[in-house]
């Protein structure tokens, strides 16, 4: 008996578990596993590719025997994302196999977010009722990146060298004291406001301002794909209490996790906004649900913005990380031991 096709992707995809421990335990194979990664983003770019007219003759069948959502708007977007993004932090990694943290960082927040807001905007959008036992590859692809962060967050992160009178004299200044870092907090607060907003918005709050936003800004918000609803929740339940978090490491000496925990966000920022702001003006999401000419440039540089600014905080933490190092303990520095 010959077993259908989207039966043996789903018996393919299983062996995920396996090649978890194979990454885990054999160096050798990392490199190997890395490249098959980098093969699957060649994927998602063929598709891009086709979806957009560019080539032809590649996909077809796999849309539909297997996931049909590959075609919306958002899952375009997605695929150029994990096929130039993905694919560039891949080969990188391998070049850097023995350094490479904070750009496995950067692809584990990618990742998550592309897996969450994909699975679940499949499941409870309008694709919802038509799953193929191929869409279920995804879920195991999904604890790849979970697996990974742990295994990098377990271990401590190389700090640089830094004299202790510099990261005392840091910490000891203000928030008023250090203008980047307050204007950054401050950013991070209106990005929690938009955030919360917007939230409220895909959860039909009856507002004016929620009903005047969701018709004459952001109309595909309620694009019935469920892409950009999960989206919203997500950034409403995670990134609002994550941006508090970073907030407060920015504002208390020693938090060291930053370093890592801002990479991470950036990463999982940037990834979902290019999804959210191509999916929003490609040709593919119906006209109705598509940003207005007329509001263009106010939404896109809002979201723009709310992806620049992990970015830019994680840039901060990584070249000027003395204020997140550990504090010097009372009388350890230069000028402390001059005075004795």
């Amino acid at each position: 008996m010959r077993l259908p096709a989207e039966l043996w992707v789903f018996l393919l995809s299983l062996l995920a578990p396996g090649v978890l421990y194979i990454m885990n335990n054999v160096t050798l194979y990392k490199i190997q596993v890395f490249a098959e990664f980098a093969f699957i983003c060649m994927v998602g770019l063929t598709n891009a590719l086709e979806q957009d007219g560019y080539i032809s003759g590649f996909m077809a069948f796999y849309l539909k025997m297997g996931e049909p959502h590959l075609s919306a708007a958002y899952a375009v977007m997605m695929s150029y994302w994990e096929g130039i993004v993905h694919f560039i932090l891949f080969i990188t990694i391998i070049h850097r196999i023995k350094s490479y943290r904070s750009l496995a960082l950067l692809w584990v927040g990618s990742s998550i977010a592309h897996q969450v807001v994909h699975i679940l905007g499949v499941v409870i959008g309008k694709y919802g009722s038509n799953i193929r036992p191929a869409f279920w590859r995804n879920a195991p692809l999904l604890l790849v990146p979970f697996w990974a962060g742990s295994v990098l967050l377990s271990r401590p992160r190389e700090m640089p060298v830094v004299t202790a009178d510099k990261i005392a004299a840091e910490q000891r200044k203000g928030l008023l004291s250090r203008p980047v870092d307050l204007i950054l907090s401050v950013l991070l607060l209106g990005a929690m406001a938009f955030t919360v907003f917007r939230g409220l918005v895909v959860l039909e709050c009856p507002l004016d301002a929620c009903f005047n936003y969701i018709y004459q800004f952001e109309p595909y918000l309620k694009d019935p794909v469920g892409f950009p609803r999960v989206m919203m929740l997500m950034y409403l339940f995670y990134s609002v209490p994550l941006m508090v978090i970073l907030i407060y490491g920015l504002t208390t000496p020693g938090c060291g996790w930053m370093l890592d925990l801002t990479i991470f966000f950036a990463g999982a920022m940037a990834q979902a906004q290019w999804c959210h702001i191509g999916a929003s003006l490609h040709s593919r999401t119906p006209f109705t649900y598509r940003v207005p000419t007329d509001k263009w440039w106010p939404v896109i540089s809002l979201n723009v913005l709310l992806a620049a600014v992990p970015a830019v905080l994680a840039l901060r933490c990584l070249t000027s990380p003395a204020y997140f190092m550990k504090p010097v303990p009372k009388g350890q520095t230069n000028n402390d031991k001059k005075k004795k």
